[in-house]
């Protein structure tokens, strides 16, 4: 399929490594992307919900992107977390993700205030006249308090041709696959959770923008490719395998649980900044107990 953008099968939503005083860890970050590029990883998203940005300042996300962008060297693609609730502000943000030199941006469906259908249309359709950027929308009810319908995805995709992809975080097969009916061929479906990858890429998605490929890179991206290949059965029997670490990887507030692992795996200090709390022992025994069967 020719694509209007192509970031790829695995894009990795990046935790943003912290030391003891909850300051950006550069040292762990370089080792980090780098570990990324190495295990399958084709873009890596800076700077999304999973790298903290609730509470990174604009200054710290941009610092993030250079030292980021300088590691990967065009290695791979880099997306850079764009959104906001507040049109004005995420017009700023995706004009600092320009001047970075971000390949695409992440917008968010604005949350709290929950507008309307049209008010999407208006926010995602100002965004995408401000920039050339390829912007990739994100629907995420569970954070934000609405759904955006697929008839806006498909409208904003029909009139915006530098909105290429939608990252859909949501349960409901029925929507992804109304999603890939009305939007135009040439239009991205990625899914926004691990365990869902397989599904939806069965209606059409093209891939996953993930947070277990931090651990798992290289067996998502097997995974995809056997399906996408015909080989549906072999497929589907590395979907259970990688399961219960969808699944466990998410016992806590993303990142807490990724980022422990990534720490048990020697990458990372685990660090988080409040309002989220570290494991207890408890939990990181838990934890422990299903990452050992894939390190």
């Amino acid at each position: 399929m020719v694509m209007r953008f192509d970031a790829g099968e695995i894009i990795t939503a990046m935790i943003t490594p912290m030391d003891e005083s909850r300051n950006i860890d550069y040292k762990s970050l370089e080792k980090l992307v780098n570990h990324l590029i190495k295990t399958g990883s084709d873009a890596i998203l800076v700077a999304g919900t999973t790298g903290e940005s609730p509470t990174l300042t604009h200054d710290e996300e941009v610092e993030l992107f250079n030292f980021v962008k300088k590691v990967a060297n065009g290695r791979c693609k880099l997306i850079m977390g764009a959104g906001s609730n507040c049109t004005k502000t995420a017009v700023m943000a995706t004009n600092n993700a320009k001047e970075c030199g971000a390949d695409a941006i992440l917008s968010v469906v604005p949350y709290y205030n929950k507008p309307s259908q049209k008010g999407l249309l208006e926010h995602f359709g100002t965004i995408a006249d401000s920039t050339d950027l390829p912007i990739l929308l994100y629907n995420i009810p569970g954070r934000t308090g609405i759904t955006m319908k697929p008839e806006t995805i498909a409208e904003l995709a029909k009139k915006h041709k530098n909105i290429f992809a939608v990252k859909q975080s949501l349960a409901d097969m029925d929507v992804i696959t109304e999603t890939r009916r009305l939007c135009p061929d040439d239009f991205v479906i990625y899914s926004g959770d691990d365990s869902l990858t397989l599904p939806m890429v069965s209606v059409g998605a093209h891939g996953v923008i993930s947070v277990a490929s931090h651990i798992i890179g290289e067996q998502m991206k097997e995974m995809i490719h056997e399906f996408k290949n015909g080989s549906t059965k072999k497929a589907t029997e590395l979907h259970l395998k990688l399961y219960p670490l969808f699944k466990k990887i998410f016992m806590a507030p993303n990142p807490v649980p990724v980022k422990e692992c990534l720490s048990k795996m020697g990458i990372i200090s685990n660090y988080v900044r409040r309002p989220l709390v570290e494991l207890d022992e408890e939990e990181k025994k838990e934890l422990y107990s299903v990452l050992e069967q894939y390190i």
